[in-house]
């Protein structure tokens, strides 16, 4: 067989070859048929080709169907004229035919619903864009086939070259930090299309470069905290920090809602990478963010300034996480705003304030005690030191 497709045997014998009448097995016989009708003789080439149209439709099928059959019998499959349309269905549908050969096939069918069955998976238009644009170029497609193709275009290719321009556009007026961002970020992966402005009003709020982040605290494991999120959690996310800054600062304008969509719209990797890449704006609405890991990079920004951690500190509605990390932090741990702050703050671990409350005053002790917001053992502990120190 392999003296045969090579073209080392007899003539005699890849004749009869070609004309099937030599004993192989049929999917062997099948793959023989393909190379001969391809081959450079002419008379070897159109025997095979009508002993291949002489196949029944059963034994391609199953041909079509196996994960063992030659790429080249599948492309064959895929673009010949005589192929039924069953068999044809059935070689679309294996992920095992060329991606070449699907293209070829989407530039030349007349078949509206088989582009459909094509334009069904997405991921072999990523992986192969020239389908896609087979796809768009014939006449023949259905409406639903023009949707899914200029979908998939929109979402995998328009985004990322729009978010590539800009990096370049970017480094060439000498922001570097912005531009190292925006090399890496996955908007095909945004639940809502996020347009040229918003890429660039996102770039005006990124101050720190690749150089100065320090990943060490994020192992790898904290990246199965950052699973893609669905449309409906991406856009609770944004309520969910509009309304907490709401309940913080009263109203907000309507420029600082629509930046907080822009950002909390954007994939979780990819707001990990602008909570320790952004600036003071951008901080302040990633560490509402519901997801802890993207809290605790702000806190890991290392642009953040002490005014913000004493106001963090102070926050309701951040991860119990990220008020840890502040108090684990010795600087910030000898601002007394600070430690006052997270001992007062309900969301902060239990064992922690009480860890912090030795160093703070014996006033704030005392009120601490009768604050009904913070809890039990707490409020005890607090009354215990403030008395002790008082002679109570």
């Amino acid at each position: 067989m392999r003296a045969i497709i090579e073209g080392t045997a007899p003539r005699p014998a890849r004749l009869a070859a070609a004309s099937g009448m030599l004993p192989l097995a049929q999917s062997d016989l099948i793959e023989v048929l393909v190379a001969l009708r391809q081959g450079e003789d002419a008379e070897l080439g159109k025997a095979a080709a009508a002993t291949l149209i002489a196949q029944s439709s059963e034994d391609l099928l199953i041909a079509a169907k196996s994960d063992s059959t030659p790429t080249s019998v599948l492309t064959y499959l895929a673009t010949g004229e005589e192929i039924s349309r069953e068999v044809r269905e059935v070689t679309i549908l294996n992920n095992r035919t060329p991606d070449d050969a699907i293209a070829a096939f989407a530039r030349l069918t007349k078949d509206g619903s088989l582009l459909e069955l094509v334009s069904i998976n997405q991921q072999r238009m990523v992986r192969a864009p020239a389908i896609l644009d087979a796809i768009l170029a014939n006449t023949a497609r259905t409406p639903e086939a023009e949707r899914r193709a200029r979908e998939t275009r929109e979402e995998f290719f328009e985004k990322e070259r729009g978010a590539r321009q800009i990096a370049d556009e970017l480094r060439a007026k000498g922001k570097s930090a912005a531009a190292e961002f925006f090399e890496s970020v996955d908007l095909a992966s945004t639940p809502e299309a996020l347009s040229a402005e918003d890429l660039w009003l996102i770039a005006a709020h990124i101050e720190v470069s690749d150089a100065e982040i320090d990943e060490s605290w994020l192992p790898s494991e904290t990246y199965e905290e950052l699973m893609a999120e669905t449309a409906e959690q991406a856009l609770a996310n944004v309520r969910r920090v509009i309304q907490h800054e709401m309940l913080e600062s009263g109203e907000i304008s309507n420029e600082r809602v629509s930046m907080i969509r822009r950002i909390m719209l954007m994939t979780p990797k990819d707001r990990l990478k602008l909570a320790m890449k952004g600036d003071r704006e951008a901080r302040g609405i990633l560490i509402r963010d519901s997801n802890k890991v993207v809290a605790c990079a702000v806190i890991k920004n290392p642009r953040i300034t002490d005014p913000e951690v004493e106001s963090i500190a102070a926050m309701r509605t951040v991860a119990t996480e990220a008020l840890r990390l502040i108090s684990l932090n010795r600087a910030w741990a000898r601002l007394y705003p600070v430690i006052h702050n997270l001992s007062r703050n309900p969301r902060s671990p239990i064992p922690m304030v009480i860890g912090i409350l030795p160093r703070i005053r014996t006033k704030d002790l005392l009120n601490l005690a009768q604050n009904r917001n913070v809890s039990e053992q707490v409020r005890r502990h607090a009354q215990r030191l403030g008395q002790a120190r008082s002679g109570a």
